[in-house]
């Protein structure tokens, strides 16, 4: 009896030692975006693929992202309207990596991408203005995950972006910042 009970017991340790935990490949997110420029609030989505590495600490991987920035502003006097509406939005792709530190995911890194300005002005003087401006840009981040649950990962990301010059038809500057929130559902 002894035997038996020490040979199940030696397959099952040499089944823990062995065995690799199941680990999410992709991972699907939504996030709130700030930053300092108008709009200044926004909404972003992105889908993300982790490349599997032998080294278990440490974690490399690609995304897709997309932002949208919209703001409507309309005034009305003595019976003229003023009116404004911007509409920002981006798509990208960037690597990253980054370290495994238990619960803490702490990432950085690099991408490129396009991001796309509409605008469409209306006052008394010029009657109506409208045109879009689009421009590829490279971006830096580093931000970092929490996983408290396993398929759940809430993260806070800094990422600055640089267009090389600024917008024709906006007030936004070539190089940005953003903070963003949000939460990514990995499978």
């Amino acid at each position: 009896m002894f035997k038996s009970i020490t040979k199940y017991a030696t397959v099952l340790l040499f089944a823990l030692v062995l065995a690799k935990p199941a680990a999410a490949q992709w991972g699907i997110g939504a996030s709130y975006e700030i930053r300092e420029e108008s709009p200044k609030n926004g909404f972003g989505l992105r889908l993300e693929r982790d490349i599997k590495l032998p080294v278990p600490l440490v974690f490399l991987g690609t995304r897709a992202h997309f932002s949208y920035f919209s703001d409507e502003n309309s005034v009305t006097g003595n019976g003229v309207t003023y009116s404004r509406d911007i509409k920002n939005y981006d798509f990208g792709l960037a690597a990253y990596g980054g370290v495994s530190l238990g619960l803490l995911k702490p990432y950085v890194g690099l991408g490129l991408g396009s991001e796309t300005y509409d605008v469409n002005y209306k006052d008394a003087q010029t009657l109506y203005t409208e045109g879009s401006d689009s421009k590829l840009f490279y971006n830096a981040f580093v931000g970092a995950a929490l996983s408290p649950i396993p398929m759940l990962d809430p993260f806070i990301e800094y990422r600055f972006s640089d267009v090389g010059s600024n917008f024709k038809y906006s007030n936004i500057n070539k190089s940005n910042g953003r903070l963003i929130f949000g939460v990514t559902l990995r499978f």
